[in-house]
């Protein structure tokens, strides 16, 4: 698993910034994308992917340990579709 600290890492030592300057530019890209999400709008990252809001609709589901139906309240839901660069590069 990859951290923001691992990733901030490395930002820093690819692009010759100190840690604390990487780790707020990635704290910085995640609020933004977070800020995007929360007002409903989409966030594209060329070669990366989308990240979207997803309405999710009120649905029934079961208590798995008594069996009882349960009605799971409606909700938003963050997707991410990535990019085809990045699906090819994963199949490789």
């Amino acid at each position: 698993m990859t951290t923001t600290n691992e990733i901030a890492d490395k930002i820093a030592a690819d692009n010759g910034l100190t840690k604390v300057q990487s780790k707020a530019i990635v704290e910085a890209v995640f609020q933004a994308i977070a800020d995007a999400a929360s007002s409903g709008a989409e966030t594209s990252i060329p070669g990366f992917g989308k990240f979207k809001v997803k309405a999710s609709p009120e649905r029934e589901g079961r208590n798995p340990a008594t069996g009882e139906v349960m009605k799971i309240a409606a909700s938003n839901k963050l997707t991410f579709a990535p990019a085809k660069a990045l699906k090819d590069a994963l199949n490789k």
